[in-house]
């Protein structure tokens, strides 16, 4: 119970973080996503040190949680979408099958967003 009260907060924090951060960022003419890159990758960033502490044995598996889970969960999913391609491609008989998830999720991902887009903007009467 410890731990998910410690994800809880954490992911908070990194809801509070992220919006803080969309905020603060400017809009782009070219409209790249400027405030989301910026979220993916800092977080990207932030998880692979948090991996790498904990795999040292830096921290706890709680710590890991409020950090990793909980305040990277908040600020962006796309931390744990690389983290897990990483961890794939740690063993290289399984190359394809990193590459494989990277595709499919960002293909599937797209679909799936234009699929819900299409469902909420759907006009009832």
């Amino acid at each position: 119970m410890n731990i998910m009260i410690l994800v809880f907060i954490g992911g908070a924090i990194g809801a509070i973080c992220r919006e803080l951060l969309m905020i603060s960022v400017p809009t782009m003419n070219d409209h790249f996503p400027l405030d989301i890159f910026i979220a993916n990758i800092v977080a990207s960033l932030l998880l692979g040190i948090v991996a790498g502490l904990l795999m040292r044995n830096k921290i706890s598996q709680g710590m890991n949680a409020f950090l990793a889970t909980g305040i990277m969960g908040g600020l962006s999913t796309f931390s744990s979408f690389v983290y897990g391609a990483v961890e794939i491609m740690k063993y290289p008989q399984f190359f394809l099958v990193a590459i494989s998830y990277l595709v499919l999720s960002v293909v599937i991902g797209f679909v799936a967003i234009y699929i819900g887009y299409s469902v909420g903007n759907k006009q009832y009467s």
